[in-house]
C-alpha cells in the first residue's frame, strides 16, 4: 500500500472541476453584481419619476391650456410649439420639428341625429360625433327609414333591395367576454372604417354606427373611416351605446324608424404640420437608435389626454429621467412626437421615410398609445432574426422589472412606429392596463381629470427602464 501513487487522470479530472467551478462562480458573481447594478439604477430611474416627474404637469398644460389637436387645427400648431419648447429645456443634444404634410377635416357645427315620428317616443335626439373624415349631408339634411345590421353577412343578405334610399346601422358590440379589450374593439372596429362605403354599394344615404366601447353611456365615440373611391361618399356619424340601445329596441318594437341626419363637416385643402424630435445622442453608436414616442394630434372632442397625450409627456419623461440621472447611452435615445396618428398616420410614415433617407438604424421603437393606466408591461413584434435572439434572453430582462409588476408577450407595437419595421429592429407597445380606455377612447370625456398622476408617473418610468436595458445590452 505504501507503493500507492494517485491516478494521474483523476488527478486531472479533479484540476479541471476545480477550474470550473471556479470559473462558474466567478462568471455568477460578476453577474450578481452586474444585476445588482442595474437593480439599483432600475430603482432610481422610479425614484425619480414618482418623486420629480413632469409628466403629469406637462399633461396638465397640454390638455387644459391647449386642449383637443386634430391635425392642420390650431391646437396641433400650438402643441408643436409647445412641446418643442419644453423639450429644449431639458438640455438634449438636439431638438428639431420635422416637417409633414396632414389631412386638414373640419367638423363644423354639432351634428344633428334625430330619430323622428316614434309611435312610442315621439321625436327624440339621438347622442352623435360625425366620424373623422365624414363627408357632410346637404344644408338641409336627410332623412331616411333605418335598417339594422350586426354583421357583414347580413348587409350582404339583405342586398339592394332592402337598403337603396336607407340609412344603415350597423350595431355590433364590442365583445365583453373579451379580456383584451383591444382584441374586442379589433373585432368591432371594422365596421366603422369600411361601414359607409359597404353601404354605398347597395344604395344607402347614410351610416349610423354603434360606438366602440363596452360601457353603456351617452358619450358618443368618433373615429377615422375610410372611404372606397368607387362608391358615393355618405355621411356617417357614431352613435352613443345607449343611443344605439334605444334605436335597436324602437325597431324592435315598431318595425321601423325614420331618422334625420344634419353634419356641416368637411375635408380641407391639407397644411403643414410637424413631428417634434429631441434625442441624447449616443456615446458608443450614435447612428443606431432607439425610440420612445406618443402620437401628439388627438380627436376633437375631449383634451386627448388618455390618447395620446398620456404617451406624449410620458415619452418626454424618459429623456429627462435619463438626463437627470447622468446616465450617458450608448446608443442615441430619442423621443418622437408624431403628428397625425388619428386621421393618416402621416407623421409615422414621414419619420420611416426620413429615417431611411438619412440611412439611420433603429435598433428599437417603444410606443405608449394605450392610455396613462397602470402598467402592465410591454408587447413586442418584429423581424424573427431580431425578434427570436431577443426572446432568447428576455428572461434576464424580466427578472428586473418583474417587481415592478412588468410582463413581456408578443404581439402588436404600435402605429406610428410600425412604417420601421422594413428596418428590422425590435418594435414595442408599453402596455397599460386596459380596462378603461375604451370607455374614453375618442369622446368628449377622455379629459385630464381621467388621468392618475401615480400611474401616468409610472408608465413612464417603465419606458425609461426598458430603455435602459436595451440600450446598456442591445438585442
Amino acid at each position: 500500500m505504501k507503493n500507492f501513487r494517485p491516478n494521474c487522470f483523476f488527478a486531472q479530472i479533479c484540476a479541471f472541476t476545480l477550474i470550473v467551478v471556479f470559473t462558474l462562480h466567478v462568471k455568477l458573481s460578476a453577474q450578481t453584481t452586474q444585476n445588482g447594478a442595474d437593480a439599483a439604477f432600475i430603482r432610481k430611474i422610479y425614484d425619480q419619476a414618482l418623486t420629480d416627474g413632469r409628466c403629469y404637469p406637462w399633461l396638465e398644460h397640454l390638455c387644459l391650456n391647449i386642449g383637443h389637436r386634430l391635425s392642420g387645427s390650431v391646437g396641433a400648431a400650438q402643441a408643436v410649439q409647445w412641446t418643442r419648447s419644453m423639450l429644449d429645456t431639458l438640455g438634449l443634444d438636439s431638438v428639431w420639428l420635422q416637417p409633414v404634410m396632414v389631412p386638414h377635416w373640419v367638423r363644423g357645427e354639432a351634428e344633428q341625429v334625430r330619430v323622428v315620428g316614434s309611435k312610442k317616443h315621439g321625436t327624440f335626439t339621438l347622442s352623435a360625433l360625425a366620424l373623422g373624415g365624414s363627408v357632410g349631408t346637404p344644408a338641409q339634411g336627410i332623412s331616411a327609414e333605418v335598417v339594422e345590421v350586426k354583421s357583414w353577412e347580413e348587409l350582404d343578405n339583405l342586398g339592394e333591395r332592402a337598403i337603396r334610399g336607407k340609412i344603415i346601422f350597423y350595431n355590433r358590440p364590442m365583445d365583453a367576454t373579451k379580456i383584451r379589450t383591444f382584441e374586442a374593439y379589433g373585432g368591432a372596429v371594422d365596421q366603422r372604417v369600411h361601414g359607409a362605403s359597404r353601404a354605398a354599394k347597395y344604395g344607402a344615404v347614410g351610416v349610423l354606427v354603434r360606438s366602440m366601447s363596452l360601457r353603456l353611456d351617452d358619450f358618443p365615440h368618433t373615429g377615422t373611416l375610410l372611404y372606397d373611391s368607387t362608391h358615393a361618399l355618405l355621411p356617417a356619424v357614431a352613435i352613443s351605446t345607449l343611443a344605439a340601445e334605444k334605436l335597436s329596441q324602437v325597431l324592435k318594437e315598431e318595425g321601423k324608424a325614420l331618422v334625420s341626419m344634419k353634419m356641416n363637416c368637411k375635408m380641407l385643402p391639407e397644411v403643414l404640420s410637424y413631428n417634434v424630435v429631441g434625442e441624447i445622442r449616443g456615446s458608443e453608436r450614435p447612428n443606431d437608435i432607439i425610440v420612445v414616442g406618443g402620437h401628439l394630434d388627438s380627436w376633437d372632442a375631449g383634451h386627448g389626454a388618455h390618447d395620446d397625450g398620456a404617451g406624449c409627456t410620458q415619452s418626454m419623461d424618459v429623456l429627462r429621467i435619463l438626463k437627470q440621472l447622468g446616465y450617458r447611452p450608448r446608443h442615441t435615445i430619442r423621443c418622437v412626437l408624431f403628428m397625425n396618428e388619428e386621421n393618416g398616420l402621416r407623421g409615422g410614415k414621414k419619420y420611416a421615410e426620413e429615417a431611411a433617407r438619412k440611412g439611420e438604424f433603429h435598433l428599437a421603437a417603444i410606443e405608449s398609445d394605450a392610455g396613462g393606466f397602470t402598467p402592465r408591461g410591454f408587447s413586442f413584434e418584429g423581424d424573427e432574426s431580431v425578434f427570436g435572439k431577443f426572446f432568447e434572453k428576455i428572461s434576464a430582462y424580466q427578472n428586473l422589472l418583474e417587481p415592478y409588476g412588468l410582463k413581456f408577450t408578443k404581439g402588436g407595437s404600435g402605429a406610428d412606429i410600425s412604417p420601421l419595421k422594413s428596418m428590422k429592429g425590435l418594435l414595442s407597445g408599453y402596455q397599460p392596463d386596459s380596462q378603461r380606455y375604451f370607455d374614453l377612447h375618442h369622446t368628449a370625456d377622455d379629459t385630464f381629470d381621467k388621468v392618475n398622476k401615480r400611474e401616468l408617473e409610472l408608465g413612464a418610468a417603465s419606458m425609461a427602464a426598458l430603455v435602459y436595458l436595451l440600450d446598456k445590452y442591445g438585442l
